[in-house]
């Protein structure tokens, strides 16, 4: 929003014009001093809008992968994954487990918390993957630092290592269950190497190793970074 004074103002493309004439009083309440045109400028934004060159939204919109019923029914009778769970029991409409992939995705099922956060909802993987990799990641940079293994950080006397990891897993549990919620799993979403195949293996890759991680300090009471 800008604004112009003047009286010799031409043309505005796609603005909207207010004009209102102040009348500035003198001491005397029967005399004027002058008169001014007030000038409202808009400025248009529709390029942005329809995401033509629209900065975030529009790198967004290009991650964005459609996934239709047609093509979740498809895989789930074509991908021999899909026919049995891990456990060998089949899938079947309304079980609690295993349940068909149409039923348990965001895009075609249902997407309340009870279904995203159910043994083989959206959730589950995707999120303790999401906070095992941040875990590592901390681990190691913590651990060089100071020196304390994992349970020292979390339990120490003093120490606000357990408060900083529940924050940070809301955090993380909220930004992942946003867009579930709103009809997306992580397939639904891709950039260059990006992808959500990749992220399942680094997520279940990084829990085997923090669980390693832990398990090893326990038993050898030594942090395992600290003596790379």
């Amino acid at each position: 929003m800008a604004l112009v004074t003047g009286s010799g103002i031409a043309a505005l493309s796609s603005s909207s014009l207010i004009s209102n004439k102040l009348r500035v009083q003198s001491k005397s309440p029967t005399s004027f001093i002058g008169t001014r045109n007030l000038v409202v400028v808009r400025a248009s934004s529709n390029k942005s809008r329809d995401g033509g060159d629209g900065g975030i939204s529009g790198v967004l919109d290009g991650t964005k992968k459609e996934i239709t019923r047609e093509e979740v029914l498809k895989n789930q009778a074509e991908n021999e994954s899909e026919k049995r769970s891990v456990f060998g029991a089949v899938p079947s409409s309304g079980s609690l487990y295993p349940r068909p992939e149409v039923e348990r995705r965001p895009e075609t099922g249902d997407r309340s918390f009870p279904s995203l956060m159910a043994f083989d909802g959206a959730g589950p993987e995707t999120i303790n993957g999401r906070l095992a990799m941040i875990g590592l990641v901390w681990a190691f940079a913590v651990e060089r630092m100071t020196g304390q293994t994992v349970a020292e950080q979390l339990y120490s006397p003093g120490s606000t290592g357990l408060f900083h990891f529940l924050a940070v897993a809301q955090l993380f549990a909220y930004a992942s269950l946003v867009p579930m919620f709103k009809g997306e799993s992580p397939d639904s979403r891709s950039f260059g190497p990006f992808r959500a195949m990749a992220e399942r293996w680094n997520g279940r890759t990084a829990m085997l190793g923090f669980l390693a991680l832990v398990i090893t300090e326990f038993f050898t009471k030594t942090p395992v970074f600290h003596m790379m």
